[in-house]
């Protein structure tokens, strides 16, 4: 039997689709994802709406994804509407804080979707941080403060369908998983109780590390006063 490789790329499209499927499905409106990638040298939180993850467990990672003002509020009225928001209450700008609540909770949904499709499909154990979703107005540089083996970086483009564009960036160890034998899947979890169980809030102690772990450039001692860091 040929043994079946996955590599980093296809760890990162498989979270491109999450992405893709999460919001899509809570705004009801296409989310699509370019069919090309980005090499980059670093991740960088960017204007006008930044959003960042840091995970480990069986692989270690840095998640970034970079929202247009215009692509925030399309993405965040559409899925307030979906709850049944009226539009006379719903927010207009950007720099609302309930615009960047309800944008880190998807970011939350998607990692969420994302760690379910890893432990099954990998058979492996990942673990995420808290979100931190922030308004922004000049590009910050961050990275992990650990040793990821020879990281790859990429940034994937996202389109709305009022053709908005945002950008997902994703740093992570150089890795591969090779399919040695033919399993079973595990069954479908319950999505509300993996979101529970990966949430900070069950783990004090996981919340603490990353704030030690994420660094940012000099240059943001703002951002580091509103992470709590």
């Amino acid at each position: 039997m040929t043994s079946q490789v996955i590599t980093s790329d296809d760890i990162l499209l498989k979270l491109c689709h999450s992405v893709s499927h999460v919001l899509s499905s809570t705004t009801s409106s296409p989310i699509s994802h370019a069919a090309m990638i980005q090499s980059i040298n670093k991740t960088c939180l960017k204007p006008d709406l930044g959003c960042f993850s840091i995970f480990d467990g069986g692989f270690s990672g840095l998640v970034v994804i970079n929202f247009s003002a215009k692509a925030a509020i399309e993405i965040y009225q559409a899925y307030m509407k979906q709850m049944g928001m009226p539009e006379s209450d719903l927010a207009f700008s950007h720099t609302s804080d309930e615009v960047a609540d309800i944008m880190g909770e998807l970011m939350n949904q998607i990692l969420g979707d994302f760690i379910v499709k890893m432990n099954k499909e990998l058979q492996t154990s990942i673990n995420q941080s808290q979100p931190k979703m922030l308004t922004i107005n000049k590009e910050l540089t961050i990275s992990i403060d650990t040793n990821l083996d020879e990281a790859v970086a990429r940034r994937v483009a996202f389109k709305t369908a009022e053709h908005h564009i945002f950008y997902l960036e994703f740093a992570m160890d150089k890795t591969e998983f090779i399919k040695l034998t033919e399993f079973e899947q595990d069954e479908e979890h319950d999505p509300d109780a993996l979101l529970a169980q990966h949430s900070p809030g069950g783990s004090a102690s996981w919340a603490k590390s990353v704030n030690q772990a994420v660094v940012v450039d000099d240059d943001a001692d703002d951002l580091m006063k509103e992470l709590g860091i």
